[in-house]
C-alpha cells in the first residue's frame, strides 16, 4: 500500500489503495426520483454524479488498514455506506477488527437529541461497545476512554458551517491523538454546500465550541481538508507529531453540492432536514442571537424566518430589491411549537409569526451570510423600535466578533458591514487552497 506523505501527516489516496488491492468501486443506482424532494426546491440535476465516501472506499478494500487493530470510532447516525450499512456495524462484523469504543458528538450516536442537550454515555446494544459522550462534561477523549486503542476513526457528515459543532469535536479528537500517540483516520465525506466561502473570519479571543478556528462562517472544505489545514496552519497547538490518515472520497470534484451527487441526504441533526436548509444555515443560524424566529419549532427550520410584527410581503420585496441572487422568498405565516427531541421552547412559541420562506434556487449564486446581513438591516430599518437582540451580546458568539451587532446598532448599511471582512476572506481563500484534496 502506498502513502503520500507531507511533513508529519499521512494521507491515504483511494485510487492508489484500489490499485494495490485490485478492486474498484461498484456501480450503485442513484436515489429514486421521489427522493429528490429531500433537496428542497433547487433546480433538478439531469445527471447525478456517483460519489463514494471514505467509508465506501475503505469498505471496498475490506478495511485492510484496520485489520488486527483495536479501534475507537467517533461517529453518529450519518456514517452509512452506499448500501446503508453503518460504520460501527461493518467494523464489528470484520473478524480481526476489535471495536473497543464509540464516541458520540452533539445530538448523540443516533443523532436524535436536540441542539444543546447533554449527551449521556451507555452501551451499544448490538456491539456491546461502550459509548462515551463528547458533548457534556468531556469534550475530548481522556486516557481512560482511550485505554487499549490502536487508532481513532472519525466519520461524521458535516454541513460546512463554522458553528456546526462536529468540526470542533474533530479538533478535540486530533488533540487526543497527538497527546496519546494514537493515529487518527478520517473517513472523508463531501462538503454538502461545496467550495464557496462566505462570512467573516473568527476574531482571535472569540474561540468557543461553536467556533474553534479562525476560519470564515462558510469555509468550503471537507472535514479531511479542514483537518489538514488545522495542522498545517497550527490552529491547534501540539499536533506536529500527529499521524493523520484521510481516506478520500471518490468521484466528488469539490465544487459540487449535495444534490449534484447520488448520495442520500441523512439529516446530520434534527433541524437539518434537507440541502436547502444546509445552504441557508450559514446565514440564518445567526438569527439565534436576534429576537427573530429562525424557524425552529416548525418543519422548515432555517427556511422560515420572521417575527409577529413583520410584514412578510414588504420584507420579501425589500430582499428582492437588494440585488442578491440565487433565492426566492415568499410571505409566510407560521406558529412555532414545542417539538420534543427537535426543538423545545422556540422563540415566539405558540404565537403566529409573520415571515418569509427562503428557497435557494441557484446554489452557485446564493450567499447565505450576505442574505442574513441584508435581512437584519431591512428589519432594523423597517421596525427600529421593535428590532432587538436576544441578549446584550446578540450573535457575537456565533459571529465570532462584535462588529456585526455594533454596526447594525450604529445604522450601517449591509454593504458597509460586508465590506469589513472581504480582505480576510480573500486571504483565507488563498491559504485554504494549499490543503485541497479535491479539485
Amino acid at each position: 500500500m502506498k502513502f503520500y506523505r507531507s511533513r508529519a501527516i499521512v494521507y491515504i489516496f483511494p485510487l492508489l489503495i484500489w490499485a494495490c488491492a485490485g478492486v474498484g468501486p461498484k456501480d450503485h443506482p442513484g436515489p429514486h426520483a421521489e427522493q429528490l424532494e429531500q433537496y428542497g426546491h433547487l433546480q433538478p440535476i439531469q445527471e447525478l454524479q456517483k460519489v463514494y465516501t471514505g467509508l465506501d472506499v475503505l469498505k471496498q478494500i475490506g478495511f485492510e488498514p484496520l485489520l488486527g487493530l483495536n479501534v475507537g470510532v467517533i461517529t453518529n447516525h450519518t456514517a452509512l455506506s452506499k448500501e446503508g450499512e453503518h460504520l460501527v456495524d461493518l467494523l464489528y462484523a470484520t473478524e480481526t477488527i476489535n471495536l473497543k469504543a464509540i464516541f458520540a458528538p452533539e445530538h448523540g450516536f443516533r443523532g436524535d437529541a436536540q441542539a444543546g442537550d447533554a449527551i449521556p454515555g451507555g452501551i451499544d446494544p448490538k456491539t456491546q461497545a461502550p459509548i462515551y459522550s463528547l458533548y457534556g462534561a468531556n469534550r475530548e477523549p481522556n486516557q481512560e476512554m482511550l485505554e487499549g486503542l490502536d487508532i481513532l476513526i472519525f466519520d461524521i457528515q458535516d454541513v460546512g458551517a463554522r458553528f456546526y459543532t462536529y468540526i470542533s469535536t474533530m479538533g478535540y479528537v486530533l488533540e487526543a491523538g497527538a497527546k496519546h500517540d494514537l493515529p487518527v483516520m478520517i473517513l472523508d465525506r463531501p462538503n454538502p454546500i461545496g467550495r464557496a466561502i462566505g462570512g467573516n473570519v473568527l476574531d482571535s479571543g472569540f474561540e468557543s465550541f461553536v467556533g474553534r478556528y479562525e476560519i470564515p462562517i462558510r469555509y468550503g472544505l471537507t472535514v479531511g481538508e479542514l483537518a489538514r489545514m488545522i495542522i498545517g496552519e497550527n490552529m491547534i497547538a501540539g499536533l506536529d507529531s500527529l499521524e493523520l490518515h484521510v481516506v478520500e472520497c471518490e468521484g466528488w470534484s469539490g465544487d459540487q453540492i449535495w444534490n449534484q451527487t447520488d448520495l442520500t441526504w441523512i439529516p446530520p441533526s434534527p433541524n437539518m432536514r434537507n440541502i436547502n436548509e444546509a445552504l441557508t444555515y450559514p446565514g440564518l443560524c445567526l438569527l439565534e442571537g436576534v429576537k427573530i424566529s429562525e424557524g425552529r419549532g416548525t418543519v422548515q427550520p432555517f427556511e422560515l424566518i420572521g417575527t409577529p410584527y413583520m410584514d412578510g410581503a414588504l420584507v420579501s420585496r425589500k430582499l428582492i430589491q437588494t440585488g442578491l441572487e440565487g433565492f426566492s422568498v415568499e410571505p409566510k405565516k407560521y406558529t412555532p411549537v414545542d417539538m420534543p427531541g427537535v426543538s423545545m421552547n422556540p422563540i415566539y412559541k405558540d404565537e403566529e409569526v409573520n415571515g418569509v420562506k427562503v428557497t435557494v434556487t441557484d446554489a452557485s449564486l446564493f450567499k447565505p451570510v450576505e442574505f442574513l446581513i441584508h435581512f437584519l438591516v431591512i428589519v432594523r430599518d423597517q421596525y427600529p423600535e421593535k428590532f432587538a437582540w436576544r441578549s446584550s451580546r446578540g450573535p457575537d458568539r456565533l459571529w465570532g466578533g462584535t462588529y456585526l451587532r455594533e454596526m447594525i446598532d450604529a445604522g450601517n448599511t449591509a454593504s458597509e458591514i460586508i465590506q469589513v471582512y472581504q480582505q480576510e476572506l480573500e486571504q483565507f481563500d488563498k491559504t485554504r487552497q494549499q490543503y485541497f484534496i479535491y479539485e
